[in-house]
């Protein structure tokens, strides 16, 4: 559907928020032309962006186990546009794994997602050496891929300015201070503005040993405390899995046991690794868990990434860039006020 824009399309970009949304939007807008300027109220080292505290996985095979599904179809654009244009990402796959106990869940697993093969123990180990013996088969996802958040924003950063556009850091902007198309990123610091967001923590411990290796993020399957265990590089692995329906932060004691306990359950070595981080960042969601891109009259808001902001970013700003360019809608995803 197209619909013509009170957006023109040669008018400046400022955009709200640096984090992964502001960011893939401010890349493809300014390697379109446009004279695009990024706000940040964080430091370049983003660690008050939810960002800081993601996993990073690139995984709509995986995720289509609980998600709706736009979130694959935005996930699978989205590879392309990560393959196209980052093509040193790591897409060495994902591995599903389960103990004996758990083998229902690893079946209702297996039957809700597609893309994979079934590997036996033999082939668990030999995609993951450490694993040998460890689990009597997997699922091997071999399109999936994963990004280090950490490490793949600044160099984000960089390819923004690059295309042209200016990036302004420690500037706590809204879109009333600001000229010409604003696009809203900004998580749950626009909850005046968008009252149905909420924020959901998601915690993560980032361990240290030199005793296991991983090639890709592996994920066990568990009815309490399901784990993914991402590799980081230089013997570092982070942990992560939870989602909490609270808004503090920090890593509750409960959630350190589990991730910890989950993260022995893969490979005992990890009892003995150095704890370097714990942290979470609080994920924006509205009531459905799906990402939303709100059409006001000068301004854009894209928001409601929940935890799938890697995964579905470069689409939702293919998107935006369509409509201001051409007038495009997607009846999923847009809604205009």
């Amino acid at each position: 559907m197209y619909q013509k824009s009170d957006l023109h399309g040669d008018s400046p970009v400022s955009i709200i928020g640096a984090g992964i949304a502001g960011a893939w939007q401010a890349l493809l807008f300014a390697q379109a032309g446009h004279a695009v300027t990024l706000y940040e109220r964080s430091d370049a080292d983003m660690t008050l962006s939810t960002s800081h505290w993601a996993g990073g996985m690139l995984a709509p095979y995986c995720e289509a186990e609980t998600s709706e599904p736009v979130i694959g179809r935005l996930g699978f654009r989205s590879l392309d546009l990560w393959r196209e244009l980052f093509p040193d990402t790591p897409f060495n796959g994902s591995l599903v794994v389960a103990h004996p106990r758990d083998r229902a869940d690893f079946e209702r697993f297996a039957k809700l997602t597609r893309g994979h093969i079934r590997l036996d123990a033999s082939g668990v180990g030999e995609l993951e050496p450490s694993l040998d013996g460890r689990f009597r088969d997997g699922l091997f996802y071999a399109e999936e891929g994963h990004v280090e958040p950490r490490k793949v924003l600044p160099e984000l950063h960089a390819r923004i300015e690059a295309a042209g556009g200016t990036i302004k850091f420690d500037c706590d902007v809204t879109a009333e201070d600001l000229d010409g198309i604003v696009i809203d990123c900004r998580g749950l610091s626009a909850r005046a503005e968008q009252p149905e967001l909420r924020g959901v923590k998601g915690e993560m411990i980032i361990i240290e040993t030199g005793e296991v290796e991983l090639s890709r993020p592996v994920r066990l399957i568990h009815p309490r405390w399901p784990l993914y265990v991402i590799p980081r590089g230089d013997g570092k692995f982070m942990l992560g899995a939870t989602s909490i329906e609270a808004e503090d932060t920090g890593v509750s004691v409960r959630s350190a046991l589990e991730l910890l306990g989950a993260a022995y359950a893969v490979h005992p070595a990890f009892a003995e690794a150095r704890i370097v981080e714990f942290g979470s960042g609080l994920r924006p969601a509205f009531p459905d868990n799906l990402p939303r891109i709100t059409i006001g009259k000068s301004k854009i808001a894209v928001n409601g990434l929940y935890r799938h902001g890697f995964l579905v970013a470069p689409a939702l700003a293919e998107l935006t860039l369509a409509y201001v360019q051409r007038g495009a809608i997607d009846n999923e995803v847009m809604r205009c006020v």
